[in-house]
């Protein structure tokens, strides 16, 4: 089923409303929900450099996202249902952003109409590497803020 986007649907629907097109539409592309974090005993989140294999890191994208649940067992889909589950989402995530009833960032690609614009306003996560070329998680941990 091809589904159209209705114009600033962002602003004219609840989360709940969306079609699935533009559920979709609502990702940035910054891809650091596909970036490991680690909760320890004392339930302390942190955030880290280390990304799943399937993401490019340098554009934030997923390199397979037709196939990826298959090809990681911990890929998790964020859903409509799930959504409030998700408190470790990025501040400046667009699916947050609307749960909170706060507007998107200019340099989201739905604002600014440019897909690039989110690796122009340095959103990505800087010096990105895959969990498979990781041995020791804790020299990768980086401070809350670069997360989000």
């Amino acid at each position: 089923m091809n589904q159209t986007l209705t114009e600033k649907f962002w602003e004219r629907k609840t989360l709940l409303e969306m079609n699935e097109a533009e559920w979709e539409a609502l990702c940035d592309g910054c891809g650091k929900c596909c970036y490991r974090k680690y909760l320890d005993e004392d339930d302390t989140l942190y955030y880290t450099r280390i990304a799943c294999n399937l993401l490019d890191v340098e554009k934030g994208h997923c390199m397979n996202y037709k196939a990826r649940f298959a090809l990681e067992e911990d890929c998790t889909k964020l859903t409509k249902q799930n959504l409030p589950d998700f408190t470790w989402l990025p501040s400046t995530c667009a699916y947050r952003l609307l749960y909170e009833k706060k507007p998107l960032y200019h340099w989201h690609p739905l604002i600014s109409g440019d897909a690039q614009s989110v690796q122009r306003a340095n959103v990505l996560i800087k010096h990105g590497i895959h969990e498979k070329d990781v041995i020791d998680w804790f020299d990768f941990v980086i401070d809350e803020e670069e997360a989000r």
